[in-house]
């Protein structure tokens, strides 16, 4: 059974590549990636790292957890699932261009 590792607190220079580097010294890695931002593709700072065996997995956690990847203390773990994001208004998305509140006589 596999397991996916959330690493947190990477270097901004760490891709995907790299960190499949890193972590396959502790078994087989399915895959990894490196988030990045939509608009700048500027790294988030985070990544995932699949494990195929969750024994190597959970041994890459306690090995790797608050140790230094290029001058970077690592946050390792699990990874959760994602929450759904609760955005305020209309959900999170941006409206088309125009307010969609009314006003009290009803227009717009």
């Amino acid at each position: 059974m596999s397991i996916k590792l959330y690493v947190g607190n990477l270097a901004f220079a760490t891709n995907a590549d790299q960190l499949r580097d890193h972590f396959s010294q502790f078994g087989s890695v399915e895959d990894s990636f490196v988030a990045s931002d939509r608009e700048s593709g500027r790294s988030r700072g985070f990544g995932f790292v699949t494990f195929t065996n969750k024994e190597d997995g959970e041994r890459a956690i306690d090995a790797t957890n608050g140790q230094d990847l290029a001058g970077r203390k690592l946050v390792v773990n699990e990874a959760r699932p994602m929450e759904q994001r609760s955005g305020g208004y209309n959900g999170g998305r941006r409206s088309g261009g125009y307010n969609n509140r009314r006003d009290n006589d009803g227009g717009y």
